[in-house]
């Protein structure tokens, strides 16, 4: 198991999969960055010293044509409906498929529904070590969604919201999880309906401990905008495909 990785199990959450750890990156950027900078300074002392040597150049006459201005209404903004931050810098809980009837709702997602850096981080196994990659990945929010069915399956949903002030770490935070997933074995995956890379998994061999029942697991995973979607499912016996995809479609046409 990676360092770092998050437990995202609720009662058996010390015997379930790992999920992602983000991976940092920006380092050459920045540095390619800097070197821009400097050639583009060299570049204007050169201009300079040449322009110094030529004749004035005469300006063209101030007066020029009046553009007329275009007749009719400006363009109409967009609809809340087409707005996507409109829909995603409100409550984003609203945002989560609901609990289904007759199911119980799991204690970890009884904080109201959210996740605030502390709560997030606490989901792994350092969190002390996780902590401030989440502050420096802009971390903003999440909102989770959690039940159990019977006695032998759980469901947790989480929508992770990002600043993305420097660079896309929703879609970082997604493309980890694919990671992840993709290194358990007895692993199918299939193309999530909906999104640009999004993927669902289930995972054919169970995690077995002297003294518990064998735990499958499944999980999706996709990204959109500023929001990484997380879909976990647990059960005591095998998880078919229609039942982690209809869960993770689901929840990709409410973002």
């Amino acid at each position: 198991m990676p360092d770092g990785a998050p437990i995202v199990g609720p009662d058996t959450a010390s015997d379930a999969p790992s999920g992602p750890r983000p991976r940092r990156r920006g380092r050459t950027t920045l540095l390619i960055a800097t070197a821009a900078v400097l050639g583009l300074v060299a570049g204007t002392c050169t201009g300079f010293v040449i322009q110094a040597h030529r004749e004035p150049t005469r300006l063209p006459s101030l007066s020029q044509p009046v553009v007329a201005r275009a007749k009719g209404p400006g363009p109409e903004p967009l609809s809340a409906a087409q707005d996507h931050r409109v829909k995603t810098n409100g409550d984003l809980r609203k945002l989560l498929i609901p609990r289904p009837k007759g199911t119980k709702e799991a204690h970890w997602a009884d904080n109201d529904g959210w996740l605030d850096l502390t709560d997030y981080a606490e989901s792994y196994e350092k969190p002390a070590k996780i902590f401030p990659d989440l502050i420096s990945d802009e971390f903003r929010r999440a909102a989770v969604v959690g039940w159990s069915q019977g006695s032998t399956s759980t469901v947790e949903i989480r929508l992770v919201q990002f600043r993305q002030e420097e660079s896309l770490k929703a879609a970082e935070y997604a493309e980890n999880g694919y990671y992840w997933a993709e290194k358990e074995g007895g692993t199918r995956s299939w193309s999530l309906p909906g999104t640009a890379d999004g993927m669902a998994y289930v995972h054919t061999r169970p995690d077995t401990k002297p003294g518990y029942l064998p735990l499958y697991s499944a999980e999706a995973h996709a990204w959109r905008g500023d929001i990484a979607m997380e879909v976990w499912v647990y059960d005591t016996r095998p998880i078919s495909k229609d039942r982690i995809m209809d869960l993770a479609k689901r929840q990709v046409g409410r973002l």
